[in-house]
């Protein structure tokens, strides 16, 4: 009887392995196709908008910094995007990128707008200050990430 019960827990831990690896395996199938998804809905949306303001800047005939400033946080977003596929890893520094060129463009409407104190001008520059202190951490925290092989470092400039 031990001998039939031993048979049977092994059966069972199998079955249970078997059982488990299957929902693993759609489980991350799932996931997966989520942020392929997800990524892919972004992209097309980043250039959807980017084709949008460009096309609003030609029918003005003309293009203004805040404009231009625009373009670039939808550049800085699509390589953003184009990142996190490759690697599936989420490039902080871009957020931070793109959180000061948003201040830039926010800057120059305070700058043109008459109504607007110094005292405005003061606490967006020093949020920009404080964003480009952190973007010098972060790369200075994440020296120590990369190998030491100079041709990977020229690929991670690349990258990053």
């Amino acid at each position: 009887m031990p001998e039939a019960q031993s048979g049977l827990t092994r059966t069972a831990a199998h079955l249970h392995s078997a059982m488990k690896a299957a929902a693993d395996g759609v489980g991350i199938l799932l996931v997966d196709g989520f942020h392929y998804l997800a990524l892919f809905a972004i992209g097309a949306t980043t250039v959807w908008s980017a084709l949008a303001a460009f096309c609003e800047m030609f029918a003005k005939g003309r293009a203004e910094l805040s404009d231009i400033l625009l373009l670039f946080i939808y550049l800085e977003i699509g390589a953003m995007v184009g990142i996190y596929f490759k690697t599936t890893r989420l490039p902080v520094r871009y957020l931070i990128y793109i959180a000061i060129t948003a201040l830039g463009r926010v800057l120059i409407e305070i700058g043109g707008a008459e109504h607007k104190t110094g005292e405005d001008l003061l606490v967006v520059a020093g949020a920009i200050l404080v964003l480009s202190f952190a973007v010098l951490v972060l790369r200075l925290a994440s020296q120590g990430d990369e190998p030491s092989d100079p041709s990977h470092r020229r690929q991670f400039d690349r990258t990053c």
